[in-house]
């Protein structure tokens, strides 16, 4: 599962019109009508996919609540996806 937090470049602790303004400069940049890129519709959804999540209260809170269950069950999946997702592009 992405990290909704990083699809739109926000941190955890953003508030709702912190998540509202990263979803529409991520939406204006990667909308497939103006966006040539062949995954800019994948990578659009995503986008819809974060906004959804993170914009609703109760979503955003069961989201949290399992990215909090996963780190305690899964520690070493955690990790390699906070790798992949952080760090893997600043060392090569």
């Amino acid at each position: 599962m992405r990290d909704h937090y990083a699809v739109l470049g926000i941190s955890p602790g953003a508030s709702a019109d912190l998540v509202k303004a990263a979803y529409r400069k991520q939406a204006n940049l990667l909308h497939p009508d103006k966006n040539p890129a062949a995954d800019a519709a994948a990578r659009f959804r995503e986008v819809q996919l974060a906004y959804e999540v993170l914009s609703d209260g109760a979503k955003r809170k069961a989201y949290d609540d399992f990215r909090q269950r996963s780190l305690i069950d899964d520690p070493i999946l955690v990790a390699t996806e906070i790798w992949h997702t952080y760090c893997s592009g600043i060392v090569k």
